[in-house]
């Protein structure tokens, strides 16, 4: 089998489950995978789904967006702008509502910067469809020009 190019993905796996003090077995145990699967993994063999990425992750104690970004699914820009609404989300000192307005300053300041994140992209393109859809949106409701003057 020739080695696929998954951005040194198996020997990035092979370092971490090391460094954890696994063998390859314990992993494939904990992960839920099939210890030749992920040795196939390790040696570049095999791409794994994003699920298995995320088993292997969480069996590991690491971040699966590295995962993601190491097997070329996630680019990186992508790893930082998910990591930080992570930790925006998982605040336990500000509440829900403090929380969505940090997200939608973060959005506009990406905005402004031109690095646009893709989930606010896909919600603007969302609210352009439902305008075009439904006409013009007014101060009176959508789709209400106002009263009727017939």
């Amino acid at each position: 089998m020739a080695s696929l190019n998954v951005g040194n993905l198996g020997d990035y796996l092979r370092e971490q489950r090391r460094n954890a003090q696994l063998s390859l077995r314990q992993l494939a145990d904990a992960a839920g995978v099939s210890n030749p699967y992920l040795s196939q993994i390790e040696r570049g063999l095999r791409k794994p789904s994003a699920e298995v990425l995320q088993q292997v992750a969480k069996a590991l104690r690491i971040s699966a967006e590295t995962l993601y970004v190491r097997a070329g699914i996630l680019d990186e820009q992508e790893r930082d702008e998910l990591e930080t609404r992570a930790v925006i989300l998982a605040d336990p000192s500000i509440n829900e509502r403090q929380k969505q307005v940090l997200l939608q300053i973060y959005e506009s300041f990406r905005k402004e910067n031109g690095l646009e994140t893709a989930i606010a992209a896909e919600a603007s393109k969302g609210t352009a469809q439902d305008t075009a859809a439904d006409g013009p949106r007014t101060a009176d409701g959508p789709g209400d020009a106002g009263p009727n003057t017939n």
